[in-house]
């Protein structure tokens, strides 16, 4: 599982599943580069301890997922990239009919529009160098869909079907682009909401966490960032070189419903 010496960007990568993605990728050996909207001194304090880490070069590249501009720049200050994951995501929940606009603009924008941009950025140094990874962080709900998550649910759609087009379009080149479709994963954000969602429903942890936040997913566990890091790495070793233009579910049997 070997990436010693390739160069991964992982966007929206300073918490979370992105953060998660990125230290596996500096454990097998990558040169990695962080990435965020802000530019705060922590950001780049956390490439050094990751460099220092796991004894590789991790950079932080401060860049905002919303303008394409920045999606394309972050890949030329990287020099380019072997590797590309597209992580960076928002939410925001609400019925159709009282969606914010601005809210659906901003989605669409960073959890669709960004992995165009960085991926049509990222492609032309992928065939100079003859060889390339794109994995597409979509959802569970790029494979089916919830109530009041209109725009998150067609942005990921969206995502699924980019990445079955740039499968296509790279398919006799030893470039490969592959969707993961995460379900529920225990990243800080969620473990902050559990204290007052068992206020809200006077339920104990446990109770919460089965009934409520893993109400869709029937293995009743949550996936870890550990657990799509691992896959993300599979995606870039020679075992993965026939898997392209697919989705690979981490959803605890969601889309098995």
């Amino acid at each position: 599982m070997s990436v010693s010496g390739k160069t991964a960007i992982v966007t929206g990568s300073n918490s979370g599943i992105g953060l998660g993605v990125a230290e596996e990728l500096a454990k097998a050996g990558a040169k990695v580069v962080l990435n965020s909207f802000t530019d705060r001194d922590e950001d780049h304090k956390l490439a050094e301890e990751l460099a220092a880490k796991y004894g590789t070069e991790v950079r932080y590249i401060a860049a905002d997922m919303s303008k394409g501009d920045d999606c394309r720049a972050l890949v030329e200050k990287a020099g380019g990239c072997d590797i590309l994951v597209n992580n960076a995501g928002i939410q925001h929940v609400a019925a159709i009919d009282e969606f914010p606009t601005e809210k659906w603009d901003a989605i669409i924008a960073i959890n669709l529009s960004s992995s165009f941009h960085t991926i049509a950025a990222a492609l032309p140094g992928m065939r100079e160098k003859g060889w390339g990874r794109v994995v597409n962080i979509a959802s569970a709900h790029g494979l089916t869909a919830s109530p009041y998550k209109s725009a998150y649910v067609a942005a990921k759609h969206g995502i699924v079907g980019l990445t079955k087009t740039v499968a296509l379009e790279t398919a006799e080149q030893p470039i490969t682009c592959n969707a993961i479709c995460p379900g529920y994963v225990l990243t800080p954000l969620v473990e902050a909401q559990i204290p007052d969602t068992m206020k809200k429903y006077d339920m104990s942890r446990e109770d919460v966490v089965r009934n409520v936040l893993l109400e869709r997913q029937p293995s009743k566990e949550f996936a870890t960032t550990e657990q799509i890091g691992g896959t993300v790495a599979f995606l870039c070793s020679p075992a993965a070189e026939q898997i392209t233009g697919t989705t690979i579910s981490i959803d605890g049997g969601w889309t098995a419903l």
